[in-house]
């Protein structure tokens, strides 16, 4: 029996396909891949979905999902993908293998936690090459590494970068580049190895697969093309991997024939926002037990090709159904694919129910 509604219901073999597929393809070009599981908050069905696909290591950002992670007793490694705040230091020793910095006062606050739990704690260090969100500048790479590989509880094993995701600059054959000349600089430098090159997330896919990926880079983190099996440059289809994993679905708490403008003067909505309307004369609206709170409606594409998703408030979700492929009433669901935005909205709100699909739905 299906849980309440509103509900994520997260399609496990097909997210597995996806994962296997994607192995395959990064192995082909001699890449490992860290699965991340953050926008699914690290879900127990997910965490089946990625058993036996190859994948070599457990990423996420949040260290209660890293703890969730710890849970099954996986016996893969795991990555926390956000640098610890200072009073995360000693979970995130516990919880993760291996963390990305970019801060020598963080690193240090690590070695300190590992040394007093009896053990070590690797880093990758993250270097920005021109997205602008975490990772030390260049000029400073070779400094930070000499200095973290003398501290007492830190190996540092390689090192990182992030693009596509604050400033959406594209990974490419001349930042990739200059990741690993950096590496061989820092190597050079401090006679480690630095043997892992983390060269991005599933916006790198499309450079692998074009042949411009530099083969130093090794390691790539990898999410939205598992889950959602989509190329993350332009959120078309990625070859080879489905995207119907994931479903929202709302159920019908009113339907009525109503005009599609409004009537009377109008002015902001309850978000500031002054929308403006198709007249499409009378039409049979549904509004769905799902809103704003749990996910932005543009954010969600009818799986019926004859529903219109019209807006919402912070509780309503407002649906054009007139032309509904199947008939509808109180209590029919309406179910929707989510955007990556989509799915992390949904998956975070509590009011959402999340379950592993049902079987008959495989």
């Amino acid at each position: 029996m299906n849980g309440p509604t509103p509900r994520l219901e997260i399609f496990a073999d097909r997210i597995h396909d996806n994962a296997r597929a994607i192995v395959h393809q990064c192995a082909d070009h001699g890449i490992q891949v860290a699965a991340v599981t953050k926008v699914l908050h690290a879900h127990p069905a997910l965490l089946r979905a990625l058993d036996d696909t190859g994948i070599t290591m457990l990423a996420d950002s949040r260290l209660q999902n890293l703890r969730r992670i710890a849970e099954t007793g996986t016996s893969l490694p795991t990555l926390l993908l956000r640098a610890p705040g200072r009073h995360d230091i000693d979970a995130a020793v516990q919880l993760a293998d291996i963390s990305l910095n970019s801060s020598l006062i963080t690193m240090t606050a690590l070695s300190d936690a590992a040394v007093r739990a009896g053990t070590r704690h690797g880093v990758i260090i993250m270097v920005d090459v021109g997205d602008l969100r975490e990772g030390v500048w260049p000029d400073h790479l070779v400094e930070v590494v000499s200095a973290a590989a003398k501290l007492p509880g830190i190996d540092v094993r390689g090192v990182g970068t992030n693009l596509a995701c604050y400033g959406g600059v594209q990974p490419s054959a001349e930042n990739m580049t200059r990741l690993v000349q950096l590496r061989d600089l820092a190597r050079e430098a401090t006679g480690l190895e630095l043997g892992l090159i983390s060269g991005g997330n599933s916006a790198n896919l499309p450079l692998m697969m074009s042949g411009d990926m530099p083969s130093e880079i090794n390691n790539l983190r990898i999410g939205e093309a598992i889950i959602l099996g989509r190329n993350t440059l332009d959120r078309s289809p990625w070859p080879g991997t489905r995207q119907d994993t994931i479903d929202v679905v709302s159920e019908i708490i009113e339907l009525e024939r109503k005009p599609s403008t409004p009537l009377g003067r109008t002015g902001e909505d309850a978000f500031g926002q002054h929308v403006t309307f198709t007249d499409r004369g009378v039409r049979l609206r549904a509004i769905c037990n799902l809103g704003r709170q749990d996910v932005n409606p543009s954010d969600l594409t009818p799986i019926d090709p004859g529903h219109i998703v019209l807006g919402a408030s912070s509780d309503h979700l407002i649906v054009d159904v007139t032309d509904s492929a199947s008939p509808v009433e109180i209590g029919t669901e309406v179910r929707f694919r989510p955007t990556y935005a989509g799915l992390l909205a949904t998956a975070t709100s509590s009011a959402v129910w999340k379950e592993a699909a049902t079987p008959h739905r495989l």
